[in-house]
């Protein structure tokens, strides 16, 4: 198992809207992996979670093509990514090591926000659909 370093990130303030946000240290290339976050998975589908957890999970099932229902909860950073369509970063489930790798899907500058599509369930950082808060009857605006 490859030894996983702190990343080169920190919490912050967003926006008064969007509360926390999770930021870059330095400045990141694409294709760089910007992150590794193990996670708990869950074996309860999505619909099964209390609306504010299913806010904070990953469809683990989706992203390891499991046909087991589960969600993971992403420990370190990986739960307080925001969103945006499109997202400057992409993530893969790794089943076996039980993490989450983030990457950056272009050239990140430092400062700036770091996101991830909540409407893309493959983890790719960009969707045709922005729905993911209307499916879940989320307002997307957290305070």
């Amino acid at each position: 198992m490859e030894k996983i370093y702190p990343p080169d990130v920190y919490v912050a303030q967003s926006s008064p809207e969007l509360g926390r946000g999770v930021f870059a240290n330095r400045a990141f290339e694409q294709g760089e992996l910007v992150d590794v976050c193990p996670v708990v998975i869950l074996l309860k589908p999505l619909n099964q979670l209390p609306p504010r957890i299913q806010t904070l999970v990953y469809s683990w099932s989706a992203l390891t093509d499991s046909s087991t229902p589960s969600t993971a909860v992403a420990l370190g950073y990986g739960s307080l990514y925001n969103h945006n369509n499109p997202a400057n970063m992409r993530y893969q489930a790794f089943d076996d090591e039980k993490v989450l790798r983030y990457s950056a899907v272009r050239n990140i500058e430092k400062g700036e926000e770091l996101t991830v599509n909540y409407n893309n369930t493959g983890g790719e950082a960009q969707s045709e659909k922005d729905s993911w808060f209307s499916q879940h009857n989320i307002d997307p605006v957290v305070s």
